[in-house]
């Protein structure tokens, strides 16, 4: 047995280098083979990743410049109609147009406004500079004086961006007497996504570039705006042909950097909108785990030469070796981990303060209809002060008392129309109650008293005996109620036997009209809108009624408006019956 031993020792020991050999062998090709394998995979799965993100950024980047292009273009049908304006282009006298254009602009958040005579002279702008320069070779003057419809104009500049531009013909007894030209702050995007990785630019339907956040770019086909690239030096060719070999060849480059492009339509006048995203942050993702992998192969070849090395020494050495090697691939993979979360975290802090932003920007609109709403109870309090100063001059404290706690109630009341706002800003849910709409006209007639009896109103109220219930917020039905009072009074102003009648019913919904014997509605399609009002400058802004029909919506109603069949106006707000909890729940 002890001679068998010795004569296959030899063997044994020359047999071991060779099992050593092919075991490295098979497991360094099956470690080729899984990074490869991985790299593919694990590229187009992250690729794809990648370019859903760029997508839905898209996506934002779109709504974006639909919602301020929709914005604007209404402004140039209001700004025509603007009595004041109309009337200084008919008589010539422009002293008070630019104050009242940069009063016009603050208001209404956009980029500029001018106002042209019918040769072309700018007679009016928040820019008062360019007083006096003459427009009329320009497109938009010239194609606004040709219809009647609001113009859009893309016009380059000399320093190779573009304003965008609405222009409106203004119109007086079938002629023409100017035309209002407001521009559209398209750039602020623009400055908004160079503060991002991504490369953005907007093209017309002719495939110039309109936006981009690389400057050189504009007024460019974007084939000649991507060829606009730095010469690449010897390394960065060598790099990139490696890269490209290593993956499938990039959509485009940008700074000599290969990018995804991601494309998508701008529904406005054939417009699209492209981004180009750097792939590092593919390959950061996919090396991570590549680098788990190999750390993998690297641990199972330390125990495969661990268990088939005879010598210790040799044993020991390789282990060290691939100690030292494995810590210095762990370095690097948390140092890719860690750029990676501070990436994460920027992506973050952008995406909230965008959030932000769209909620302060709601916010402005909803605090300047609160402001509106507060004007009811202010004047109402100006007028129970007066009596309360009258009353304890005439030694009546009592009486005066009455008036205060009036004055109390309104305060209350203001407090509760702003913390309308405070409570949208902090995302709560609305402060629905139920309410008895007859307490809701009792309420609305002692807030309007000091205006009723400023004038003789003869005042008609047919209320049913039982209460008429629904599920609302109070202060807002009363606002609704208020500002349907306010418009009757303001309506019969010049009517020599003023009077409000007021009816509520309960059917299948409860019904609350109010008429007038005043002048009627003259144009019941624009009755709703914002800041349409026929009164004169300094009565009224337009926003009561738009407010109220956007209340009486959020409650889950209609409020209509029509002419009377013997005259005036007749106002009706339908609400769901607190009975029917589906149609009160919608």
């Amino acid at each position: 047995m002890s001679s068998a031993d010795q004569s296959m020792s030899p063997t044994t020991a020359q047999g071991l280098p060779w099992r050593v050999k092919l075991a490295v062998g098979l497991l360094v090709i099956l470690a080729v083979v899984v990074v490869l394998v991985s790299n593919r995979l694990l590229t187009d799965r992250y690729t794809a990743d990648t370019r859903n993100r760029a997508e839905l950024r898209l996506a934002l980047y779109t709504g974006n410049l639909m919602s301020e292009l929709q914005r604007t273009s209404v402004v140039p049908l209001l700004l025509s109609r603007d009595p004041e304006l109309v009337m200084a282009l008919r008589d010539g006298n422009f002293s008070s147009t630019s104050a009242k254009l940069i009063a016009l602009q603050g208001q209404i958040g956009v980029a500029s406004i001018r106002l042209l005579a019918n040769d072309g002279r700018v007679v009016g702008a928040t820019n008062r500079n360019i007083l006096g320069t003459n427009n009329r070779n320009d497109t938009y003057f010239v194609d606004a004086q040709r219809t009647n419809e609001t113009i859009f104009t893309a016009v380059k500049r000399d320093s190779g961006g573009f304003d965008f531009v609405y222009s409106r013909s203004v119109q007086a007894d079938a002629r023409t007497l100017g035309v209002i030209v407001v521009s559209v702050d398209l750039m602020k995007y623009e400055r908004a996504w160079s503060g991002l990785q991504d490369a953005v630019l907007v093209t017309d339907s002719s495939g110039t570039v309109i936006l981009a956040t690389e400057s050189r770019w504009r007024g460019l086909l974007v084939d000649e705006a991507l060829a606009l690239r730095d010469a690449p030096s010897a390394i960065a060719r060598a790099l990139r042909a490696t890269a490209d070999w290593a993956q499938d060849p990039p959509d485009a480059y940008v700074r000599g950097e290969a990018v995804m492009r991601t494309e998508a339509r701008v529904p406005f006048r054939g417009w699209r909108i492209q981004t180009f995203t750097a792939y590092g942050s593919v390959r950061e993702q996919v090396n991570g785990i590549l680098a788990l992998q190999i750390m993998g192969f690297a641990i199972l070849m330390a125990i495969t030469f661990y268990i088939l090395s005879r010598r210790a020494w040799s044993r020991s050495l390789s282990f060290q070796r691939e100690s030292a090697e494995l810590r210095a691939l762990n370095v690097r993979l948390q140092r890719e981990i860690a750029e990676r979360e501070k990436v994460q975290k920027d992506l973050e802090v952008a995406e909230l303060t965008l959030a932000q932003s769209s909620k302060l920007a709601a916010l402005g609109e909803m605090s300047a209809a609160v402001s509106h709403e507060l004007n009811q109870p202010l004047a109402a309090m100006k007028t129970y002060l007066a009596g309360a100063r009258l009353l304890l001059q005439r030694k009546r404290p009592e009486e005066a008392l009455s008036s205060f706690q009036r004055i109390d109630d309104l305060i209350e009341r203001m407090g509760a129309i702003t913390r309308q706002l405070k409570s949208y800003a902090r995302k709560g849910g609305e402060a629905f109650e139920e309410v008895d709409l007859r307490a809701c006209v009792s309420s609305a007639l002692s807030m309007m008293e000091p205006q009723l009896k400023a004038r003789v109103v003869k005042i008609s109220r047919g209320l049913p005996r039982q209460p008429v219930m629904v599920l609302a917020d109070r202060i807002r039905l009363e606002q609704v109620i208020i500002n349907l009072l306010r418009n009757a009074l303001d309506a019969t102003k010049d009517t020599r036997t003023p009077q409000i009648d007021i009816l509520l019913s309960a059917g299948e919904t409860a019904t609350l009209s109010v008429r007038d014997n005043g002048h009627g509605i003259t144009d019941l399609e624009n009755l709703f809108e914002p800041f349409y009002t026929t009164k004169k400058p300094g009565e009224g802004v337009g926003l009561g009624l738009a407010i109220s029909s956007g209340i009486v919506t959020d409650l889950g109603g209609r409020l209509t408006a029509r002419n009377g069949d013997g005259g005036g106006a007749v106002f009706e707000m339908q609400l769901p019956i607190l009975g029917n909890k589906q149609e009160a729940a919608e």
